[in-house]
Protein backbone atom coordinates (compact mmCIF):
# COMPACT_ATOMS: atom_id res chain seq x y z
CA UNK A 1 0.00 0.00 0.00
CA UNK A 2 1.14 3.48 -0.59
CA UNK A 3 0.45 6.20 1.56
CA UNK A 4 0.13 9.18 -0.40
CA UNK A 5 -1.59 12.67 0.83
CA UNK A 6 -3.81 14.29 -0.95
CA UNK A 7 -2.95 18.00 -2.20
CA UNK A 8 -5.76 19.37 -0.45
CA UNK A 9 -4.96 17.62 2.83
CA UNK A 10 -1.23 19.09 2.89
CA UNK A 11 -2.51 22.30 2.31
CA UNK A 12 -4.56 22.17 5.19
CA UNK A 13 -2.04 20.85 7.44
CA UNK A 14 0.82 23.44 6.06
CA UNK A 15 -1.88 26.30 6.92
CA UNK A 16 -2.63 25.27 10.06
CA UNK A 17 0.19 24.06 11.30
CA UNK A 18 -0.64 20.85 12.86
CA UNK A 19 0.64 17.41 12.29
CA UNK A 20 -0.39 15.07 9.83
CA UNK A 21 -2.20 12.08 11.60
CA UNK A 22 0.14 8.44 11.06
CA UNK A 23 -1.88 6.13 8.65
CA UNK A 24 -4.51 3.58 10.49
CA UNK A 25 -4.23 0.57 8.09
CA UNK A 26 -1.63 -1.48 7.28
CA UNK A 27 -1.11 -4.26 4.33
CA UNK A 28 0.88 -7.50 5.25
CA UNK A 29 2.32 -9.73 2.88
CA UNK A 30 2.42 -13.58 3.18
CA UNK A 31 3.32 -16.55 0.98
CA UNK A 32 0.75 -19.51 2.17
CA UNK A 33 -2.97 -18.79 1.67
CA UNK A 34 -5.08 -20.65 4.69
CA UNK A 35 -7.07 -22.62 3.55
CA UNK A 36 -9.49 -21.50 5.93
CA UNK A 37 -9.79 -19.18 9.01
CA UNK A 38 -11.17 -21.82 11.55
CA UNK A 39 -7.89 -22.14 13.84
CA UNK A 40 -9.53 -24.86 15.67
CA UNK A 41 -9.94 -26.88 12.95
CA UNK A 42 -7.13 -27.06 10.80
CA UNK A 43 -3.57 -27.63 10.82
CA UNK A 44 -1.91 -24.90 8.65
CA UNK A 45 0.10 -22.21 9.95
CA UNK A 46 -1.26 -19.59 7.67
CA UNK A 47 -4.62 -19.61 9.36
CA UNK A 48 -3.23 -18.61 12.85
CA UNK A 49 -0.99 -15.97 10.54
CA UNK A 50 -4.04 -13.82 10.13
CA UNK A 51 -6.59 -14.48 12.90
CA UNK A 52 -4.07 -15.40 15.91
CA UNK A 53 -4.70 -12.46 18.71
CA UNK A 54 -5.87 -10.42 16.00
CA UNK A 55 -9.49 -12.29 15.56
CA UNK A 56 -9.55 -15.15 17.95
CA UNK A 57 -8.52 -14.78 21.74
CA UNK A 58 -7.48 -18.51 23.99
CA UNK A 59 -7.47 -18.59 28.03
CA UNK A 60 -4.15 -17.72 27.55
CA UNK A 61 -1.72 -16.34 24.67
CA UNK A 62 1.72 -16.53 23.74
CA UNK A 63 3.88 -12.99 24.18
CA UNK A 64 6.12 -11.87 21.85
CA UNK A 65 9.14 -13.22 23.82
CA UNK A 66 7.69 -16.33 24.27
CA UNK A 67 5.93 -15.87 27.90
CA UNK A 68 2.63 -17.30 28.60
CA UNK A 69 0.65 -14.00 29.37
CA UNK A 70 -2.98 -13.51 30.59
CA UNK A 71 -5.96 -13.97 27.89
CA UNK A 72 -9.59 -14.27 28.08
CA UNK A 73 -8.44 -15.53 31.51
CA UNK A 74 -7.46 -12.75 33.81
CA UNK A 75 -5.38 -15.43 36.32
CA UNK A 76 -5.63 -18.94 37.19
CA UNK A 77 -5.46 -20.56 39.78
CA UNK A 78 -3.45 -24.26 40.34
CA UNK A 79 -4.34 -27.38 43.07
CA UNK A 80 -2.37 -28.55 45.37
CA UNK A 81 -1.48 -31.43 43.31
CA UNK A 82 -1.15 -30.20 39.54
CA UNK A 83 -4.65 -31.22 38.80
CA UNK A 84 -7.44 -28.68 39.09
CA UNK A 85 -6.82 -24.89 37.31
CA UNK A 86 -9.42 -22.80 38.00
CA UNK A 87 -9.25 -19.93 35.22
CA UNK A 88 -11.16 -16.70 36.38
CA UNK A 89 -12.48 -15.02 33.35
CA UNK A 90 -12.68 -11.16 32.44
CA UNK A 91 -16.07 -9.63 32.14
CA UNK A 92 -17.64 -7.61 29.81
CA UNK A 93 -16.20 -9.39 26.74
CA UNK A 94 -18.26 -9.53 23.85
CA UNK A 95 -17.87 -11.55 20.80
CA UNK A 96 -17.65 -9.72 17.35
CA UNK A 97 -21.68 -10.66 16.71
CA UNK A 98 -22.47 -8.70 19.73
CA UNK A 99 -23.06 -11.86 21.95
CA UNK A 100 -21.83 -12.49 25.47
CA UNK A 101 -18.59 -14.43 26.28
CA UNK A 102 -18.65 -16.52 29.70
CA UNK A 103 -17.72 -19.97 31.05
CA UNK A 104 -20.38 -21.79 28.84
CA UNK A 105 -18.12 -20.41 25.79
CA UNK A 106 -15.24 -22.19 27.92
CA UNK A 107 -16.79 -24.96 28.47
CA UNK A 108 -18.09 -25.75 24.66
CA UNK A 109 -14.68 -24.83 23.62
CA UNK A 110 -12.90 -27.54 25.44
CA UNK A 111 -15.27 -29.47 25.09
CA UNK A 112 -15.97 -29.29 21.72
CA UNK A 113 -11.86 -29.99 20.94
CA UNK A 114 -11.46 -32.92 23.09
CA UNK A 115 -14.56 -34.75 21.82
CA UNK A 116 -14.15 -37.82 20.28
CA UNK A 117 -14.79 -37.00 16.61
CA UNK A 118 -13.03 -33.87 17.20
CA UNK A 119 -11.68 -32.10 14.08
CA UNK A 120 -8.96 -30.23 16.08
CA UNK A 121 -5.68 -30.41 14.60
CA UNK A 122 -3.86 -30.81 17.74
CA UNK A 123 -6.26 -33.08 19.86
CA UNK A 124 -3.15 -33.91 21.69
CA UNK A 125 -3.43 -30.57 23.68
CA UNK A 126 -6.82 -31.36 25.36
CA UNK A 127 -6.29 -35.27 25.47
CA UNK A 128 -4.92 -34.57 29.24
CA UNK A 129 -8.37 -33.18 30.55
CA UNK A 130 -10.75 -35.32 32.71
CA UNK A 131 -13.81 -32.52 33.34
CA UNK A 132 -14.74 -29.45 32.42
CA UNK A 133 -17.04 -27.20 35.10
CA UNK A 134 -18.63 -23.56 34.56
CA UNK A 135 -18.73 -22.69 38.56
CA UNK A 136 -20.28 -19.07 37.76
CA UNK A 137 -20.51 -17.03 34.46
CA UNK A 138 -16.60 -15.79 35.24
CA UNK A 139 -15.44 -19.08 36.63
CA UNK A 140 -13.94 -22.59 35.06
CA UNK A 141 -12.45 -25.08 36.97
CA UNK A 142 -10.32 -27.91 34.49
CA UNK A 143 -9.36 -31.07 36.01
CA UNK A 144 -6.75 -32.71 34.30
CA UNK A 145 -6.43 -36.79 34.47
CA UNK A 146 -2.63 -36.05 35.66
CA UNK A 147 -0.84 -33.08 36.64
CA UNK A 148 0.47 -30.76 33.57
CA UNK A 149 2.68 -27.99 34.29
CA UNK A 150 2.75 -27.27 30.51
CA UNK A 151 -0.94 -26.62 30.54
CA UNK A 152 -1.39 -22.77 30.59
CA UNK A 153 1.08 -23.40 27.36
CA UNK A 154 -1.34 -25.85 25.78
CA UNK A 155 -3.84 -23.04 26.52
CA UNK A 156 -2.21 -20.62 24.69
CA UNK A 157 -2.23 -22.53 21.30
CA UNK A 158 -4.19 -20.80 18.25
CA UNK A 159 -5.61 -24.19 18.09
CA UNK A 160 -7.24 -23.39 21.34
CA UNK A 161 -9.01 -20.09 21.14
CA UNK A 162 -12.47 -19.59 22.43
CA UNK A 163 -15.52 -19.80 20.07
CA UNK A 164 -19.37 -19.81 20.44
CA UNK A 165 -21.60 -22.03 20.21
CA UNK A 166 -23.88 -19.84 18.02
CA UNK A 167 -20.94 -19.55 15.41
CA UNK A 168 -18.41 -22.64 15.60
CA UNK A 169 -19.76 -24.16 12.73
CA UNK A 170 -18.79 -20.97 10.16
CA UNK A 171 -15.65 -20.42 11.46
CA UNK A 172 -14.17 -21.45 8.65
CA UNK A 173 -15.18 -18.78 6.28
CA UNK A 174 -16.68 -16.29 8.59
CA UNK A 175 -14.73 -16.36 11.73
CA UNK A 176 -15.88 -14.85 15.05
CA UNK A 177 -13.84 -14.14 18.37
CA UNK A 178 -13.53 -11.43 20.53
CA UNK A 179 -10.16 -10.50 19.85
CA UNK A 180 -9.29 -6.52 18.85
CA UNK A 181 -10.29 -6.78 15.14
CA UNK A 182 -13.43 -8.52 13.51
CA UNK A 183 -13.39 -10.30 10.03
CA UNK A 184 -14.23 -8.28 7.19
CA UNK A 185 -13.63 -9.94 3.85
CA UNK A 186 -11.91 -13.05 2.01
CA UNK A 187 -11.03 -12.31 -1.53
CA UNK A 188 -9.72 -16.10 -2.27
CA UNK A 189 -6.03 -16.15 -3.70
CA UNK A 190 -5.82 -12.59 -3.05
CA UNK A 191 -6.53 -11.42 0.23
CA UNK A 192 -8.25 -11.12 3.70
CA UNK A 193 -9.45 -8.01 4.98
CA UNK A 194 -10.03 -7.29 9.18
CA UNK A 195 -11.48 -3.93 10.78
CA UNK A 196 -10.88 -2.38 14.28
CA UNK A 197 -14.05 -3.87 16.88
CA UNK A 198 -15.19 -0.93 18.49
CA UNK A 199 -16.42 -2.88 21.56
CA UNK A 200 -13.40 -5.15 22.15
CA UNK A 201 -12.52 -5.02 25.81
CA UNK A 202 -9.25 -4.59 26.04
CA UNK A 203 -6.24 -1.75 24.82
CA UNK A 204 -7.57 -0.81 21.53
CA UNK A 205 -5.60 -1.01 18.63
CA UNK A 206 -4.17 1.61 16.79
CA UNK A 207 -4.95 0.21 13.20
CA UNK A 208 -8.68 0.12 11.63
CA UNK A 209 -7.72 -1.97 9.05
CA UNK A 210 -5.39 -4.70 8.00
CA UNK A 211 -5.17 -6.50 4.87
CA UNK A 212 -3.34 -9.59 4.13
CA UNK A 213 -2.47 -10.01 0.93
CA UNK A 214 -0.97 -13.80 -0.57
CA UNK A 215 2.01 -13.48 -2.61
CA UNK A 216 3.86 -16.55 -2.82
CA UNK A 217 6.49 -15.74 -5.61
CA UNK A 218 9.48 -14.36 -4.11
CA UNK A 219 10.06 -12.26 -7.09
CA UNK A 220 7.03 -10.86 -6.66
CA UNK A 221 6.99 -10.24 -2.90
CA UNK A 222 10.14 -8.57 -3.39
CA UNK A 223 8.36 -6.26 -6.32
CA UNK A 224 5.18 -5.82 -3.78
CA UNK A 225 7.73 -4.57 -1.48
CA UNK A 226 9.70 -1.96 -3.52
CA UNK A 227 6.36 -0.64 -5.33
CA UNK A 228 4.91 -0.22 -1.77
CA UNK A 229 1.95 -2.45 -2.73
CA UNK A 230 2.48 -4.60 0.84
CA UNK A 231 3.71 -2.18 4.00
CA UNK A 232 5.27 -4.77 5.51
CA UNK A 233 6.51 -9.04 4.98
CA UNK A 234 6.89 -10.31 8.05
CA UNK A 235 8.24 -13.80 6.57
CA UNK A 236 9.75 -12.42 3.50
CA UNK A 237 10.63 -15.42 0.82
CA UNK A 238 13.29 -13.60 -1.11
CA UNK A 239 16.25 -13.49 1.16
CA UNK A 240 18.85 -13.24 -1.16
CA UNK A 241 17.76 -9.60 -1.66
CA UNK A 242 17.42 -8.74 2.20
CA UNK A 243 21.10 -6.74 1.56
CA UNK A 244 19.34 -4.32 -1.03
CA UNK A 245 16.17 -3.84 1.05
CA UNK A 246 18.14 -2.76 4.30
CA UNK A 247 20.36 -0.80 2.52
CA UNK A 248 17.07 1.52 1.34
CA UNK A 249 16.25 3.92 3.94
CA UNK A 250 12.81 3.29 3.00
CA UNK A 251 13.04 -0.13 4.72
CA UNK A 252 13.60 -2.06 7.89
CA UNK A 253 14.79 -5.48 7.77
CA UNK A 254 13.77 -7.71 11.02
CA UNK A 255 15.68 -11.19 11.69
CA UNK A 256 15.08 -13.64 14.50
CA UNK A 257 14.04 -17.02 15.36
CA UNK A 258 10.97 -19.37 15.04
CA UNK A 259 9.90 -22.42 16.36
CA UNK A 260 10.19 -23.99 13.08
CA UNK A 261 11.50 -26.71 12.27
CA UNK A 262 12.29 -27.52 9.06
CA UNK A 263 12.59 -31.37 7.96
CA UNK A 264 13.37 -33.83 5.32
CA UNK A 265 9.90 -35.66 6.51
CA UNK A 266 10.11 -39.54 5.25
CA UNK A 267 7.25 -41.60 5.02
CA UNK A 268 8.40 -44.22 8.22
CA UNK A 269 4.85 -46.19 7.08
CA UNK A 270 6.18 -47.23 3.47
CA UNK A 271 9.10 -49.56 2.45
CA UNK A 272 12.25 -48.95 2.08
CA UNK A 273 11.77 -45.88 4.27
CA UNK A 274 10.76 -48.28 7.41
CA UNK A 275 14.52 -49.59 7.62
CA UNK A 276 16.31 -47.40 9.91
CA UNK A 277 19.48 -47.69 8.08
CA UNK A 278 17.84 -45.93 4.72
CA UNK A 279 16.51 -43.17 6.77
CA UNK A 280 19.90 -42.85 7.96
CA UNK A 281 21.61 -43.02 5.03
CA UNK A 282 19.67 -40.33 3.65
CA UNK A 283 20.61 -37.98 6.53
CA UNK A 284 24.02 -38.41 6.05
CA UNK A 285 23.63 -37.26 2.33
CA UNK A 286 22.47 -34.44 3.41
CA UNK A 287 24.47 -31.53 3.60
CA UNK A 288 22.36 -29.14 5.53
CA UNK A 289 25.13 -25.56 5.28
CA UNK A 290 24.33 -26.01 1.65
CA UNK A 291 20.78 -26.52 1.85
CA UNK A 292 20.94 -23.54 4.10
CA UNK A 293 23.48 -21.29 1.77
CA UNK A 294 21.35 -22.10 -1.18
CA UNK A 295 17.84 -22.21 -0.21
CA UNK A 296 17.71 -19.56 2.24
CA UNK A 297 20.93 -17.30 1.59
CA UNK A 298 22.76 -18.31 4.88
CA UNK A 299 19.80 -17.84 7.08
CA UNK A 300 19.23 -20.74 9.31
CA UNK A 301 20.70 -22.63 12.01
CA UNK A 302 21.72 -26.51 11.70
CA UNK A 303 19.56 -28.91 13.52
CA UNK A 304 20.39 -32.97 14.53
CA UNK A 305 16.54 -33.10 16.12
CA UNK A 306 12.83 -32.20 16.15
CA UNK A 307 13.93 -28.92 18.87
CA UNK A 308 14.30 -25.25 18.65
CA UNK A 309 18.25 -24.28 19.07
CA UNK A 310 17.04 -21.45 21.19
CA UNK A 311 15.31 -23.91 24.27
CA UNK A 312 17.10 -23.98 27.16
CA UNK A 313 16.81 -27.90 26.71
CA UNK A 314 17.75 -28.39 23.28
CA UNK A 315 20.49 -31.25 22.67
CA UNK A 316 22.98 -30.69 19.88
CA UNK A 317 22.73 -33.60 17.45
CA UNK A 318 23.73 -32.31 14.17
CA UNK A 319 26.92 -35.36 14.41
CA UNK A 320 24.67 -38.02 14.62
CA UNK A 321 23.69 -37.09 10.86
CA UNK A 322 26.72 -35.31 9.86
CA UNK A 323 26.95 -34.69 6.01
CA UNK A 324 28.89 -38.68 5.32
CA UNK A 325 27.81 -39.71 1.72
CA UNK A 326 30.55 -42.69 1.90
CA UNK A 327 28.64 -43.80 5.00
CA UNK A 328 25.27 -43.16 3.01
CA UNK A 329 25.86 -45.52 0.24
CA UNK A 330 27.71 -48.26 2.75
CA UNK A 331 24.12 -48.43 4.83
CA UNK A 332 21.99 -48.32 1.53
CA UNK A 333 24.17 -51.18 0.19
CA UNK A 334 23.91 -52.94 4.06
CA UNK A 335 19.98 -52.52 3.60
CA UNK A 336 20.28 -54.21 0.18
CA UNK A 337 18.88 -50.94 -1.64
CA UNK A 338 19.95 -50.19 -5.04
CA UNK A 339 18.46 -48.47 -8.02
CA UNK A 340 16.11 -46.43 -5.43
CA UNK A 341 13.88 -43.86 -6.72
CA UNK A 342 11.40 -41.52 -3.76
CA UNK A 343 8.74 -39.02 -4.51
CA UNK A 344 9.80 -35.58 -3.33
CA UNK A 345 6.58 -33.73 -2.54
CA UNK A 346 7.39 -30.08 -2.33
CA UNK A 347 4.87 -27.25 -0.94
CA UNK A 348 5.21 -23.67 -2.15
CA UNK A 349 7.37 -22.00 0.32
CA UNK A 350 10.79 -21.07 -0.84
CA UNK A 351 12.74 -23.17 1.81
CA UNK A 352 10.94 -25.91 0.53
CA UNK A 353 11.16 -25.42 -3.34
CA UNK A 354 14.20 -24.39 -3.55
CA UNK A 355 15.79 -26.67 -0.93
CA UNK A 356 14.09 -30.12 -2.50
CA UNK A 357 16.50 -29.00 -5.92
CA UNK A 358 19.46 -29.20 -3.83
CA UNK A 359 18.18 -32.14 -1.55
CA UNK A 360 17.54 -34.20 -5.04
CA UNK A 361 21.16 -33.38 -5.56
CA UNK A 362 22.66 -34.58 -2.53
CA UNK A 363 20.25 -37.52 -2.91
CA UNK A 364 21.87 -38.30 -5.95
CA UNK A 365 25.37 -38.48 -5.76
CA UNK A 366 24.67 -41.10 -3.20
CA UNK A 367 22.48 -43.33 -5.73
CA UNK A 368 18.48 -42.45 -4.48
CA UNK A 369 16.88 -40.78 -7.58
CA UNK A 370 14.03 -38.51 -6.82
CA UNK A 371 10.86 -37.43 -8.60
CA UNK A 372 9.98 -34.25 -7.91
CA UNK A 373 6.15 -32.88 -7.67
CA UNK A 374 5.49 -29.24 -6.89
CA UNK A 375 2.40 -29.28 -4.80
CA UNK A 376 0.20 -26.11 -3.78
CA UNK A 377 -0.40 -25.39 -0.65
CA UNK A 378 -3.82 -27.28 -0.30
CA UNK A 379 -2.85 -30.04 -2.20
CA UNK A 380 -0.08 -31.04 -0.18
CA UNK A 381 -2.16 -30.79 3.20
CA UNK A 382 -4.77 -32.77 1.57
CA UNK A 383 -2.45 -35.57 -0.07
CA UNK A 384 0.57 -35.60 2.36
CA UNK A 385 -0.20 -34.14 5.49
CA UNK A 386 -3.83 -35.78 5.92
CA UNK A 387 -3.71 -38.57 3.17
CA UNK A 388 -0.05 -39.76 4.05
CA UNK A 389 0.28 -40.05 0.24
CA UNK A 390 4.26 -39.31 -0.04
CA UNK A 391 7.62 -40.54 -0.04
CA UNK A 392 9.55 -37.63 1.15
CA UNK A 393 8.48 -33.94 1.73
CA UNK A 394 10.35 -30.32 3.08
CA UNK A 395 8.35 -29.10 5.82
CA UNK A 396 8.86 -26.29 8.39
CA UNK A 397 6.97 -27.16 11.61
CA UNK A 398 6.26 -23.98 13.58
CA UNK A 399 3.81 -24.52 16.64
CA UNK A 400 6.19 -24.05 19.39
CA UNK A 401 7.70 -27.19 21.01
CA UNK A 402 5.84 -29.54 19.30
CA UNK A 403 8.02 -32.93 19.59
CA UNK A 404 5.14 -34.83 21.08
CA UNK A 405 4.21 -35.08 17.55
CA UNK A 406 6.46 -38.30 17.20
CA UNK A 407 4.14 -39.86 19.88
CA UNK A 408 1.06 -39.68 17.46
CA UNK A 409 0.23 -43.07 15.86
CA UNK A 410 -1.90 -41.40 12.72
CA UNK A 411 0.73 -38.22 11.93
CA UNK A 412 1.14 -38.24 8.53
CA UNK A 413 5.66 -39.20 9.07
CA UNK A 414 4.25 -42.34 11.03
CA UNK A 415 6.80 -42.68 14.07
CA UNK A 416 4.71 -43.34 17.15
CA UNK A 417 7.55 -45.95 18.39
CA UNK A 418 6.27 -47.46 21.86
CA UNK A 419 8.96 -46.23 23.75
CA UNK A 420 8.83 -43.07 22.33
CA UNK A 421 4.82 -42.82 23.47
CA UNK A 422 5.81 -44.25 26.75
CA UNK A 423 8.39 -40.93 27.33
CA UNK A 424 6.09 -38.39 26.08
CA UNK A 425 3.16 -39.68 29.07
CA UNK A 426 5.72 -39.35 31.49
CA UNK A 427 6.45 -35.73 30.14
CA UNK A 428 2.65 -34.80 30.63
CA UNK A 429 2.95 -35.98 34.42
CA UNK A 430 5.82 -34.55 35.18
CA UNK A 431 5.54 -30.85 36.57
CA UNK A 432 9.51 -30.51 38.19
CA UNK A 433 11.47 -28.39 35.68
CA UNK A 434 15.14 -30.60 36.05
CA UNK A 435 12.88 -33.70 35.19
CA UNK A 436 11.10 -32.57 32.33
CA UNK A 437 14.34 -31.18 30.93
CA UNK A 438 16.15 -34.60 31.26
CA UNK A 439 12.96 -36.01 29.22
CA UNK A 440 12.89 -33.74 26.80
CA UNK A 441 16.71 -34.47 25.96
CA UNK A 442 16.03 -38.49 25.72
CA UNK A 443 13.10 -37.60 23.59
CA UNK A 444 15.57 -35.66 21.13
CA UNK A 445 18.05 -38.16 21.19
CA UNK A 446 15.35 -41.09 20.50
CA UNK A 447 14.11 -39.66 17.49
CA UNK A 448 17.65 -38.64 16.27
CA UNK A 449 19.13 -42.12 16.60
CA UNK A 450 16.34 -43.57 15.16
CA UNK A 451 16.70 -40.75 12.16
CA UNK A 452 12.39 -40.32 12.21
CA UNK A 453 13.56 -37.34 9.33
CA UNK A 454 16.23 -35.76 8.38
CA UNK A 455 16.81 -32.56 10.16
CA UNK A 456 17.59 -29.63 8.52
CA UNK A 457 17.49 -25.96 10.15
CA UNK A 458 15.02 -24.02 12.12
CA UNK A 459 13.87 -21.22 10.01
CA UNK A 460 15.02 -17.80 10.62
CA UNK A 461 12.36 -15.50 10.86
CA UNK A 462 13.22 -12.66 8.00
CA UNK A 463 10.90 -10.17 7.72
CA UNK A 464 10.46 -6.59 6.05
CA UNK A 465 8.74 -3.74 7.08
CA UNK A 466 8.07 -0.17 5.98
CA UNK A 467 10.30 2.00 8.31
CA UNK A 468 7.96 4.02 10.04
CA UNK A 469 6.00 0.12 10.97
CA UNK A 470 6.73 -0.89 14.66
CA UNK A 471 5.57 -3.12 17.22
CA UNK A 472 5.86 -6.32 14.27
CA UNK A 473 7.58 -9.54 16.20
CA UNK A 474 11.11 -9.75 15.83
CA UNK A 475 11.09 -13.45 16.71
CA UNK A 476 7.78 -15.92 16.45
CA UNK A 477 7.08 -18.11 19.51
CA UNK A 478 4.42 -18.97 18.17
CA UNK A 479 2.76 -18.86 13.80
CA UNK A 480 1.48 -15.45 14.26
CA UNK A 481 1.60 -12.01 12.65
CA UNK A 482 -0.38 -10.05 16.15
CA UNK A 483 -0.98 -6.59 15.44
CA UNK A 484 -2.50 -5.54 18.32
CA UNK A 485 1.05 -3.34 19.26
CA UNK A 486 1.56 -2.46 15.73
CA UNK A 487 1.32 1.57 14.84
CA UNK A 488 3.15 3.65 12.21
CA UNK A 489 5.34 6.12 13.67
CA UNK A 490 5.65 9.96 11.92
Amino acid sequence: MIHRLTISAAIVALCTGTALAAPDAITLGMVLEPPNLDPTAGAAAAIDEVVYANVFEGLTRFGPDGAIKPGLAERWDVSDDGTVYTFHLRQGVRFHDGSGFDAEDVRFTLDRARAEDSANAQKALFAGIASVEVVDPATVRVTLSAPDGAFPFKMAWGDAVIVAPETAADLATRPVGTGPFSFGQWVQGDRVTLQAFADYWGEKPALQNATFRFIPDPTAAFAAMMAGDVDAFPNFPAPETLPQLEADPRFKVIVGSTEGETILAMNNRKAPLDDVRVRQAISHAINRQEVIDGAMFGYGTPIGTHFAPHNPDYQDLTGLSAHDPDKARALLAEAGVADLTLRLALPPPTYARRGGEIIAAQLAAVGIKTQITNLEWAQWLEQVFKGKDFDLTIISHTEPADIDIYAREDYYFGYARPEFVTLMGELGRTADPAERSGLLKSAQEMIAQDYVNGYLFQLAKTGVADARIEGLWENAPTQANDLTQVRWTD
